[in-house]
């Protein structure tokens, strides 16, 4: 069973999560990338709509089609492309918003390490007609650092049955 957490300790983790979305809508990728531990996992499985009593595991089996399954490297790759200016899906620059919700802290077995709970909203425009909206959960785990909190893994779970967008240049 997890262990209660204090209000300050979830007030700080609340904030850590703010601070995140501000630097992605803001495109400070650099500054969140040392918001990440050297040993993230950043999975984002693509999940078909199945009745009921189909019980198969699509959110942690990892040799299922993923949208991202990424590891620090892989997440810096993608960053470093975006600042060759051949990103075409980013020029002109895409306008993000990320809403952040619905905030639950609790404990792991590991001391100083949490599983965070959150829903979001992250909203994108770019030209005159491109615009996603892009509704989820998240499950991540951070863990404390000398400089605050790292995130050590993130789960992303969309809530739509298709993903419409021509391009996933978004990061949740």
């Amino acid at each position: 069973m997890p262990r209660p957490v204090s209000p300050e300790l979830i007030s700080a983790l609340e904030q850590t999560l703010y601070r995140e979305a501000r630097l992605l809508d803001q495109e400070r990728y650099d500054e969140w990338v040392e918001m990440l531990a050297e040993d993230i996992h950043y999975h984002m499985p693509g999940i078909e709509t199945r009745y009921r009593r189909d019980r198969t595991d699509q959110v942690h089996d990892l040799t299922r089609m993923a949208f991202y399954n990424d590891r620090i490297a892989d997440l810096l790759k993608r960053l470093a492309r975006l600042k060759t200016g051949t990103a075409w899906s980013e020029d002109p620059a895409t306008r993000y918003t990320h809403l952040i919700t619905n905030i639950e802290v609790e404990t792991t077995e590991r001391d100083g390490e949490y599983r965070v709970f959150s829903n979001f909203l992250a909203y994108r425009s770019r030209n005159e007609r491109d615009q996603d909206t892009l509704i989820g959960n998240r499950e991540d785990i951070w863990r404390e650092s000398g400089a605050g909190f790292v995130l050590s893994r993130r789960l992303i779970i969309l809530k739509q049955n298709v993903l419409q967008s021509k391009n996933l240049n978004i990061y949740l």
